[in-house]
């Protein structure tokens, strides 16, 4: 049996075309997601830099501390000793919030949070901009411990 030169050829073109095809797909989709991701955080620094427009944002300041810690440990980590310290990070600020709810200011509980904050802000691997973003909850949460009296 004799093959037909340009049935092979043209064979071997479309086979080759199909293996760039389907080696292109995880990359296509890794660049869908990345864009995705992208939206999503821009929308989320969006509407942060609108929070803190105004004045009213200091009675919710702890529950934006969270929602920021939630954002960096569902965007950046996947476990290990960086989650760990999100999560212990978290515990501090729920005990803190729990009494800042019955009108209780613990500056040594407010002072454990600032620590955790700060351990992870210099353990962990952040992206620049959560990073600039949690070092800014930092700073907040010191000044409020030196105003406190005077945030309403």
């Amino acid at each position: 049996m004799r093959l037909n030169p340009l049935k092979s050829v043209t064979a071997a073109i479309l086979v080759a075309g199909l293996g760039c095809s389907v080696a292109s797909l995880p990359a296509m989709a890794q660049d869908r997601d990345q864009d995705r991701d992208q939206a999503r955080d821009q929308g989320w620094n969006h509407e942060r830099d609108t929070f803190y427009q105004g004045q009213g944002w200091k009675m919710r300041l702890f529950d934006r501390v969270r929602e920021d810690l939630d954002h960096v440990q569902a965007s950046s980590f996947a476990g290990g000793a960086d989650e760990h310290r999100l999560d212990r990070t978290k515990e501090e600020l729920t005990a803190l919030q729990g009494k800042l709810a019955s009108h209780q200011y613990d500056q040594p509980q407010l002072d454990e949070v600032i620590a955790s904050l700060n351990r992870v802000l210099a353990d962990n691997r952040l992206s620049a901009r959560d990073r600039d973003i949690l070092t800014d909850d930092l700073n907040r949460m010191r000044d409020y411990r030196e105003h406190h009296a005077d945030w309403r």
